[in-house]
């Protein structure tokens, strides 16, 4: 079993950055041992998938809309994720979650990961 708590969101105007942070409080196993993904959910939207990196953090994937903006890693002897976050839009406002998934294999689909954050709010003004 794993705890998540995310950090680091906040109002920030178009153009800016922030960084989250996921900190994880794992038992029974190493966080090494989970895939980690980032996800989000705006308001009046479904919770989509923004990026995941693999257990030996070596692998990333992104959704388009954040690829080449949005940056995936992890520190496993901090046992902690981050999302770096640079040339932010209006359209990137969300709550964003962190989530870790048991298996090995990197998926976007949010029915397949197991444990969740409880939230941080990203606010991005025009």
């Amino acid at each position: 079993q794993v705890q998540l708590v995310e950090s680091g969101g906040g109002l920030v105007q178009a153009g800016g950055s922030l960084r989250l942070s996921c900190a994880a409080a794992a038992s029974g196993r190493t966080f090494s041992s989970y895939t980690m993904g980032w996800f989000r959910r705006a308001p009046g939207n479904e919770r989509e998938f923004v990026a995941t990196i693999s257990r030996a953090g070596g692998t990333t994937n992104y959704a388009d809309s954040v690829k080449g903006r949005f940056t995936i890693s992890r520190d496993n002897a901090k046992n902690t994720v981050y999302l770096q976050m640079n040339g932010l839009k209006p359209e990137d406002t969300a709550v964003y979650y962190c989530a870790a998934r048991g298996s090995p294999l990197a998926t976007p689909q949010v029915h397949r990961y197991d444990y969740w954050g409880q939230g941080t709010q990203v606010t991005v003004s025009s």
